[in-house]
């Protein structure tokens, strides 16, 4: 156990991976110039997503649809894959879900008809992973010959008009909305020369794309200096944190000791304890720009999110757990630490005290490993690029500062606590915090992979029975290998374990569906409790967007667009997680007209509609969901679900947009600050 610094690898192995590279497509056209042509089209599924089949069952997620505009020849068939679908049970929707991932090709015959023939090629899915789900598009268009005795007059006879699937309408009502829109019949910048608007817009600026806008909120400087500083504040007390464990406090007294006899004047001493306080910051911060340079912050911003990820993470904190309590010793070789005390030897002045300082990183790994590892991961959550550097700086500040104050007042260190017992106990609480924070994380790849071992009654059982032993631990009740005898319980360790036992009894109610509003952020979505006593349902006031914001202007209040889906599993968990909590529910039905609005709705369109993408890509519009999935590509320049954005009465963003992230606190954030918004620019 002592050769384990492969962790650290494990620790930082981010998994990124951007929706829109959910699903390549390419394409290939075989055996032209026969009597048999076949199109072969590919998908290439990214890691982690699976892509849903032809036929996934009704009720399950949205399935994959092939559209086929075919002159001078004729479609024969349906596509056929090359490999079968992968069956999974969804808990969610309670059905057999079919998918493919990895690669997986789809073969359509076509009879020609004519000496020349082509084939327009539209493609509509969905596909998931862990984070959410994305809609999935591709189109291509192939031109062929074929034998002159193909094209014969009796084949002619049989060309079919556009082979469309057959739709399922999903409710009438927003059929209803739809014709509601068919006044405006000029054409826009953004739909093709010929089509027809019918049942698109009721006003044109409605539609109009607002990402720069919607720039304005989210790189909002203030906001960005909050979150810098919370990161920085964060490292700070994990710094705080590290310097009172076995690894880094005895060092305190030896290192400031040393520093006072080697040099005979305290003006050196000063000035060495400095230097060494900085190379302190400097090895940290180091760390975090290196972590940021090799992953890239969009990469960091995954480690949140990625299954692997969670599962190595959960894995790495039990162990360090077990060591906290007392199960083994956790250090790094003593190959390396000898390495570096042979180079403080060999080397003089300020280098060797560098690497005096280098020896305190190595030596106390066993304690701080989990705390930076923690640090990190925050940090990646804020999407900043200077984050991982940030949280390092305050973390390394906090580990230098008693070196650099010591040397400078030394008869302060006589009233510095003696190592003892009291260095355990911290150890063992660690341990028990580090047991409860692996949970998280292991919940993270529970829901991603469906195992539901981790249910949120299991996950609330198993906090409470972690802190009510940690109270018991602090009363002396309870007592592990390295532990001296408590004698007698002091006033700050009653304080901490009625407040450990405090907690255990605060989440007790959670057994029963109780929100837990101060743990939400932490705990599984509701929506996997078997037994739920909680009714705080919150429904949508409008299901169409034109329609959604003349109820705004009618009302005077902002608009909040939920795009979602129906096979969007993500949606349902913030449903059941985030709108549940009773402050949001509140806001939710007094101060928005809530619009939810289905991306995988299957009700036609009143006719198709041709629109340009803006990288150029004709697609054609034929449901409803292909209205709302158009909307929320060309106005907000998204594409995965669940996507939050508050609007007013024109269209215009309120605030910075929210996407899947089970945290009560940040949601109601971004709710009040649209109203905010709102309400100034009346």
């Amino acid at each position: 156990m002592k050769h384990v610094l492969w962790l650290i690898g494990v620790l930082l192995m981010p998994v990124t991976l951007f929706a829109e590279d959910a699903v390549k497509w390419s394409y290939k056209l075989v055996g032209d110039n026969t009597e048999h042509p076949r199109i072969e089209m590919t998908a290439e599924i990214s890691p982690g997503y699976h892509l849903y089949s032809i036929d996934n069952p009704a009720g399950g997620s949205n399935p994959l649809v092939f559209y086929f505009d075919t002159q001078g020849c004729k479609v024969e068939g349906n596509p056929e894959p090359n490999k079968p679908y992968i069956k999974e049970y969804d808990d969610i929707f309670e059905v057999d879900q079919h998918m493919y991932d990895g690669s997986v090709t789809f073969t359509q015959k076509i009879i020609p008809l004519e000496s020349r023939y082509s084939v327009d090629v539209e493609i509509k899915g969905q596909a998931c992973n862990d984070t959410g789900c994305v809609q999935v598009f591709g189109s291509h268009h192939f031109e062929g010959k074929a034998p002159v005795a193909a094209a014969t007059p009796e084949e002619k006879k049989d060309k079919p008009e556009e082979v469309v699937p057959e739709k399922e309408s999903l409710h009438e009502e927003a059929r209803e909305l739809a014709q509601m829109t068919d006044s405006l019949q000029a054409s826009e910048p953004w739909m093709t020369p010929a089509a027809n608007l019918s049942g698109i817009t009721a006003h044109h600026n409605w539609w109009e794309n607002v990402e720069a806008e919607m720039m304005v909120f989210s790189e909002d400087p203030h906001q960005q200096s909050r979150s810098l500083w919370y990161i920085f504040i964060a490292g700070f007390v994990g710094g705080l944190i590290a310097l009172v464990t076995p690894c880094v406090w005895p060092m305190i007294p030896m290192t400031v000791s040393f520093f006072l006899k080697q040099n005979k004047t305290r003006k050196k001493s000063i000035a060495s304890a400095a230097v060494y306080g900085l190379s302190i910051i400097v090895i940290y911060v180091a760390l975090g720009i290196i972590v940021t340079v090799l992953f890239g912050a969009s990469a960091l911003n995954e480690l949140a999110t990625s299954a692997g990820f969670n599962i190595a993470f959960f894995v790495l904190l039990v162990i360090f757990a077990i060591s906290f309590m007392g199960g083994f010793e956790l250090t790094l070789p003593s190959s390396w630490t000898n390495k570096m005390d042979s180079k403080v030897d060999s080397t003089s002045g300020y280098v060797s005290i560098f690497f005096m300082a280098f020896t305190l990183a190595l030596v106390s790994f066993s304690c701080t490993g989990p705390i930076i590892g923690t640090l990190l991961v925050e940090a990646a959550a804020t999407s900043n690029f200077v984050s991982p550097a940030v949280g390092m700086g305050g973390f390394a500040l906090a580990l230098a500062l008693p070196f650099s104050i010591f040397a400078m007042f030394p008869t302060m260190l006589k009233a510095v606590p003696k190592s003892g017992g009291w260095m355990n106990t911290i150890k063992v609480v660690l341990g028990f915090l580090e047991l409860a924070l692996a949970l998280k994380f292991l919940s993270v790849a529970d829901l991603a992979y469906g195992w539901r071992i981790l249910d949120r009654e299991v996950f609330v059982s198993l906090w409470i029975v972690i802190f009510a032993l940690l109270g018991f631990y602090l009363l002396g009740k309870l007592t592990f290998p390295h532990d001296d005898k408590v004698e007698k319980v002091g006033l700050f360790r009653f304080c901490l374990a009625v407040i450990s036992l405090s907690f255990a009894v605060y989440m007790l109610p959670g057994l029963w569906g109780a929100p837990l509003k101060s743990i939400s952020a932490f705990t599984p979505p509701l929506s996997t409790q078997d037994f739920n006593l909680f009714d705080g349902e919150v429904v949508a006031q409008v299901d169409d967007y034109d329609q959604g914001l003349m109820v705004s202007k009618d009302l005077g209040k902002p608009v909040l667009l939920d795009f979602s889906g129906f096979g969007c599993v993500n949606c349902r968990k913030m449903e059941a997680a985030v709108w549940t909590n009773p402050e949001v529910k509140k806001l939710l039905d007094d101060d928005f007209v809530l619009v939810t609005l289905m991306v995988d709705d299957k009700t036609p369109l009143p006719e198709p509609v041709k629109v340009t993408e803006k990288d150029g890509t004709v697609r054609t519009l034929r449901t409803l969901g292909d209205k709302w999935s158009y909307l929320q590509r060309s106005k907000f320049g998204a594409n995965a679900q669940p996507f939050y954005v508050i609007v007013n009465d024109e269209g215009k963003p309120m605030s910075g947009s929210y996407s899947y992230k089970e945290d009560v606190a940040a949601y109601l954030k971004f709710l009040t600050s649209g109203i905010e918004n709102f309400n100034k620019q009346k």
